[in-house]
């Protein structure tokens, strides 16, 4: 589980080097100004700014969820192959999803894999109550 915890961190980080790469390129290109980052409002910014930002800020928020089931499984000692399993289906849901976000942006396509990933977390959630 610690290496599948780890390739959402990576993922985090990644999304997070390129939300800022996003911004550094707007402000250089003049599309933004510096007021515009104090508060993250009060001007139009392109819309790759926006999906860089939100789907960084997503990976902070569904994914706590993922961290401290995982580190209840691993400090309580009661992995198995079923949460093994869904810890990797979750890494590759919100890789997709972070994908899609950035990327095309298709809002079906990005709800699907969202769902899956939740159904991949509430199911860890559960696989561990039923192993206590």
């Amino acid at each position: 589980m610690i290496y599948a915890m780890f390739s959402i961190a990576m993922l985090t980080i990644l999304v997070g080097l390129i939300a800022v790469k996003a911004r550094v390129t707007c402000f250089r290109n003049g599309q933004v100004s510096t007021e515009y980052f104090k508060l993250m409002q009060g001007q139009k910014v392109p819309d790759f700014v926006t999906k860089t930002t939100r789907c960084f800020n997503n990976l902070f928020e569904l994914p706590i969820l993922f961290y401290v089931v995982c580190i209840v499984y691993i400090i309580l000692g009661v992995e198995n192959l079923v949460a093994i399993v869904l810890t990797w289906l979750f890494v590759l849901f919100r890789y997709f999803q972070a994908f899609i976000h950035i990327t095309y942006n298709h809002v079906k396509h990005r709800m699907f894999t969202f769902g899956a990933s939740v159904l991949c977390v509430l199911s860890l959630w559960i696989n561990l109550i039923i192993l206590l």
